[in-house]
């Protein structure tokens, strides 16, 4: 098994999952670059086992802006002492990502924050994404609402409640609170968060103008979604540009 040897701390690390910190890593500096970060909460997050329970996590308080591949934290879902270690999480993160990685196997990531636009909508009595376009129709049927929110997710319960609120779908609009998006892989994650935020912006300006919104068919919405999914590669050369963006400007995030 090939080994990665972290240049910032000399640590060693299995390469499959080096690669993996990277990608996450390259995920919360970008999301300052589109400004979806906010103070040093919301966390990203990304399976390591197969069965979801270790995963790796941002550490507490640190902002997305410095955040490199060898500051994630590997974490145990299943281990109870977590919390009580030097290096302890975020209490919402851990309730949030560990009930979720612990609970669905296949949310190999987590990406959760409050992006403006996507968290307006998340505020609204009826917070559903209305398909008035091709990115709005993306998310047609393919995004859960919890209309449950009760306050900072900081006990066991409401980490469960959230993971089952995800239902049988990868995209969660949070009521009251923000979005969290699950996939296989960090750069289709991403792509979903990235959509679904220019999707809000769409809408909520829609609905500034105070007309009627022209909603597409049923039919129409379906159809758009699926085209969508044909394009699934797309994710992964955007990211891949992303990144490339990023070892532009301050490759430190690859450390």
């Amino acid at each position: 098994m090939s080994q990665v040897t972290s240049r910032r701390t000399g640590q060693e690390y299995d390469a499959q999952e080096w690669a993996l910190r990277v990608d996450l890593a390259a995920a919360f500096r970008l999301a300052v670059h589109f400004d979806w970060h906010e103070s040093v909460g919301n966390h990203f997050s990304a399976a390591v086992s197969s069965d979801g329970k270790k995963f790796l996590l941002n550490p507490k308080w640190k902002h997305f802006s410095e955040i490199c591949a060898s500051d994630l934290l590997l974490l145990d879902a299943g281990d109870p002492e977590v919390m009580n270690g030097p290096d302890a999480p975020d209490t919402t993160a851990w309730c949030i990502h560990g009930a979720v990685h612990a609970a669905v196997p296949n949310a190999r990531v987590i990406l959760h924050c409050h992006p403006i636009y996507a968290t307006t909508l998340a505020t609204l009595k009826d917070p559903s994404m209305k398909p008035i376009d091709q990115n709005t129709a993306r998310f047609f049927n393919r995004m859960s609402i919890d209309s449950n929110f009760s306050g900072l997710a900081d006990e066991a319960e409401e980490g469960q409640r959230i993971a089952r609120a995800f239902g049988n779908q990868s995209i969660m609009m949070m009521g009251n609170h923000g979005v969290s998006v699950a996939a296989d892989t960090v750069a289709e994650a991403f792509e979903d968060l990235y959509f679904l935020e220019r999707a809000a912006k769409t809408l909520i300006l829609a609905y500034s103008t105070g007309q009627e919104l022209n909603i597409l068919s049923d039919e129409i919405a379906e159809k758009t979604a699926q085209s969508w999914e044909e394009f699934g590669d797309a994710a992964f050369a955007h990211f891949d540009h992303l990144k490339a963006m990023l070892d532009k400007t301050d490759p430190s995030y690859r450390e």
